[in-house]
């Protein structure tokens, strides 16, 4: 089993052709993932042919890719004037999946493309602004590694794309069922709680590593999720403890106001519902190994 991804998932990129979409479209099928399309108004009708022999076309169209190849899932890396619009084609065409990688896009556009797949009701968006998802030795949708982990049962959910990598090569040793980089923008459309949800319904996954950093409340509100719906051990990290007050950190969405948002109060909150919170990336998978240790036992 895998959350939101798996072997059965077929997937487009939108702006293959570009230099990134080229790039990382090579790597995902150098993972395993079945690329079946690639969308690009200008080139449809074309086929763009990568290393290890595969050719894969491309359409004009979502709708006209998912069509012609059975496509559910689309990896969207259409520069950030752009992207707005290109979510809204794959929201129409009722892809069941959308990872937005695009960094930098409009605030205004992510809650208006956000907004649009609530009314819609089809399609899942994970990102904007983030690594996307993988579920090793299946499918890898976005940018994320995948030679530095391999398939198991720990569930991993990140608003920060290197934690992200850095958790998966800490845990090495025990693997992941799915890994999901949600975003660090302050509109994103995949939770901490729906992947906290999946992975508690999710028979493959013992044990989930949830991170998170400073600035809103989502994790607060992951913390209150998971006192009331989630039965399986959880380990924490909040990004931001060393933070100055009142400074807007990396991400987007880091932005403290008062105690809200604050590294401790995230951590109060997530420890009140039996979530072990390390100070570090590492002192975190050190916590996650002894339960995994412990789960083996």
């Amino acid at each position: 089993m895998a959350i939101f991804l798996d072997e059965n998932s077929k997937v487009i990129v939108q702006g293959m052709t570009g230099s990134e979409g080229m790039k990382h479209t090579q790597r995902m099928l150098a993972s395993g993932t079945s690329i079946v399309g690639g969308v690009n108004p200008r080139k449809a009708g074309t086929t763009v042919e990568f290393d290890g022999g595969t050719t894969v076309p491309v359409f004009g169209t979502v709708a006209e890719a998912m069509k012609e190849t059975g496509a559910n899932v689309s990896v969207i890396f259409v520069p950030p004037a752009f992207a707005k619009s290109a979510v809204v084609e794959a929201i129409d065409a009722a892809i069941p999946l959308a990872v937005v990688i695009t960094e930098g896009i409009a605030v205004k556009d992510s809650a208006e493309f956000y907004a649009y797949s609530r009314t819609k009701g089809t399609t899942r968006i994970v990102g904007p602004n983030c690594p996307g998802l993988i579920s090793p030795g299946k499918s890898n949708a976005g940018i994320i590694p995948a030679n530095i982990a391999g398939a198991g049962r720990i569930g991993l959910v990140s608003k920060s794309g290197t934690l992200t990598y850095q958790m998966m090569y800490e845990l090495r040793e025990f693997g992941f069922s799915s890994a999901v980089g949600i975003g660090g923008d302050p509109i994103i459309g995949t939770t901490h709680i729906d992947c906290l949800e999946a992975f508690e319904k999710d028979p493959e996954t013992d044990a989930i590593v949830m991170i998170g950093e400073i600035g809103g409340d989502a994790e607060e509100r992951a913390a209150a999720y998971i006192k009331e719906h989630v039965t399986k051990p959880v380990v924490g990290y909040v990004a931001g403890f060393t933070a100055p007050e009142g400074k807007t950190m990396g991400h987007a969405g880091a932005i403290v106001s008062g105690s809200a948002g604050t590294a401790a109060a995230k951590q109060e909150a997530l420890e009140a519902a039996g979530v072990k919170v390390g100070k570090t990336p590492s002192a975190t998978a050190d916590l996650m190994r002894e339960i995994m240790r412990s789960l083996k036992g």
